[in-house]
């Protein structure tokens, strides 16, 4: 089922309703409080000016005759008439003359009409109700003040009652003047000024209502609808280039309402001027972005990617990997026979990141492959590239680098290591170890520098590992760094796989500890088994 949207005039009309009507129940139970005790008051003063006019006319001595004795006589009679016509000229409900005993009160006289049903004789007893033994004893007294009991009860009704002492001469009190008036009109009265009030309230509701209706609509209603409309026609309207939506909508006053109007309208030229600039932005966003993937793809092209290499060579095997944090990335390898029985390995890692780092990587992979070509050990190949590499450096970007020329027919090499990894050795039914020694600094950190060589032997069976700092410096989402000795474990729980094998099974490695966290650096690895001349 649809569910009923209101509007804002609709929600001001219901906000208006129930604002009146909690106004007018407020007003009308506060009236009805204060009308009930007034009249309640008013009410209590003839009952009580009713008890005050009995124990005035009433001889106190013939009341303490009549309790004594129970006999009647003329004077008797005579008071019952009086009382009478005072109960029938005030309305009276009760007049009734009575001696306060401890558990019941006895009845000197009981006001009613001839053959009136419960009106009680001389000497009849009755019980208190309503808690007016303790207020009876209390005005039978010589000083009591006045006495005022107000009841509800089934079978009387609601009454206001009032008692007087009757006092002799002495001034000792012999019987209780008790007068009780119904107030049953006033809830008649009440529930008829709640009838009045209600019906003045709806008369007064219809009328705000309807003035309602002009006043919020001309002056709120109908221009946040014109605003609503601009707000809503802003992009269609953009789209087709009619111009600014708020420049056809006008709003002049000076209230809550025109500073929306002007407020929309410096918003609306924000937003279009902010839309025109992510327009052009995005446009050179993708620009960016088709550029840098065919930079991501001419970087990958350069790196040797066919396995196997070389196809027709059966006294090596070689595989490597490269995986950028960003599009293009800093890392590269390199692998390349110098002549027939002279293998280059070249793995290294630019410093920085992104298209800088690239751009320096493409630079420093084509001069150390040319230098290499042209012959000479490690240590004057990155000597001449170090070289090169300084002249113009601004950036100030440097390079580490390990290189090594592998002679295939002896399986002895030659290696420089330029500030990068230490490489891992595996002998033939061995375990994978690192090699350690004493590093070079990186290559184009200053001109002029004089690089290391270290000699090394592989024998048949043997596998090198090299790896850029991606791999032991990759780091989970606590900060925990993968470290060389992880490294080292799952290479010689992968001993005995193709080398294809053992990357992968790194890069899955480091891909399950790092999890959710990004991937910090680029990730790239050489392997190589030697298998010596058949």
């Amino acid at each position: 089922m649809r569910k009923l949207r209101l509007g804002l005039q609709g929600k001001f009309a219901i906000s208006l309703v129930v604002m009146m009507l909690a106004i007018v129940c407020a007003v009308t139970a506060i009236i009805a409080v204060q009308y009930r005790s007034r009249m309640e008051k008013i009410y209590s003063d003839v009952a009580f000016d009713m008890a005050r006019y009995a124990a005035k006319i009433l001889d106190a001595d013939k009341i303490r005759s009549y309790y004594k004795t129970g006999r009647k006589d003329a004077y008797y009679e005579e008071m019952r008439t009086l009382l009478l016509r005072a109960k029938q000229a005030f309305g009276v409900k009760y007049f009734y003359v009575v001696v306060p005993e401890k558990e019941q009160m006895v009845y000197i006289w009981d006001v009613g009409e001839p053959g009136e049903k419960g009106v009680c004789d001389l000497l009849d007893r009755d019980n208190y109700y309503g808690g007016g033994d303790e207020l009876m004893h209390a005005a039978f007294a010589k000083d009591a003040p006045h006495t005022i009991l107000v009841t509800r009860d089934e079978e009387y009704g609601y009454l206001a009652s009032a008692y007087l002492a009757i006092l002799d001469k002495d001034g000792v009190p012999v019987a209780l003047a008790s007068v009780d008036v119904s107030m049953d009109a006033i809830d008649a009265q009440i529930n008829g000024m709640i009838l009045i009030s209600a019906g003045f309230a709806v008369g007064v509701l219809l009328l705000c209502l309807v003035g309602y209706w002009w006043c919020i609509r001309r002056i709120v209603i109908e221009p946040l609808d014109t605003l609503a409309a601009a707000a809503r026609s802003f992009t269609s309207e953009r789209e087709r280039g009619e111009g600014l939506v708020m420049d056809k909508v006008s709003i002049t006053s000076k209230d809550e309402i025109g500073e929306l109007y002007r407020a929309m309208s410096k918003m609306e030229i924000d937003m279009s001027n902010y839309l025109d600039n992510l327009r052009k932005a995005t446009a050179e966003r993708e620009r960016v972005g088709a550029e840098l993937n065919v930079a991501t793809h001419i970087q990958a092209d350069m790196l040797p990617s066919s396995f196997p290499a070389f196809p027709s060579r059966h006294d090596f095997d070689i595989y490597a990997t490269m995986t950028p944090a960003k599009e293009v990335g800093g890392d590269f390898y390199d692998f390349f026979l110098v002549d027939e029985n002279h293998l280059a390995l070249v793995i290294a890692d630019v410093s920085g990141k992104g298209v800088p780092a690239a751009l320096f990587m493409v630079i420093a992979k084509t001069l150390i492959k040319n230098r290499a070509l042209a012959g000479g050990t490690p240590a004057q190949i990155l000597a001449d590239v170090n070289n090169q590499l300084c002249e113009g450096n601004a950036a100030q970007l440097f390079v580490t680098v390990w290189i090594a020329i592998l002679d295939l027919t002896t399986g002895q090499g030659l290696a420089a290591n330029a500030g990068h990894e230490h490489p891992v050795i595996k002998r033939r039914d061995g375990l994978f170890e690192y090699v350690k020694y004493r590093h070079s600094p990186a290559v184009a950190a200053m001109e002029g520098m004089v690089f290391r060589e270290h000699a090394f032997e592989l024998h048949p069976g043997d596998t090198l590992f090299v790896y850029t700092d991606g791999v032991p410096e990759a780091t989970d989402a606590s900060q925990t760094l993968y470290g060389a000795e992880r490294l080292l474990s799952v290479l010689n729980g992968l001993k005995d796989r193709e080398l294809g094998e053992i990357l992968h099974g790194v890069k899955a490695d480091v891909d399950g500890f790092i999890g959710s966290a990004p991937q910090f650096d680029d990730i790239t690895m050489l392997a190589l088994t030697y298998r010596g001349t058949m």
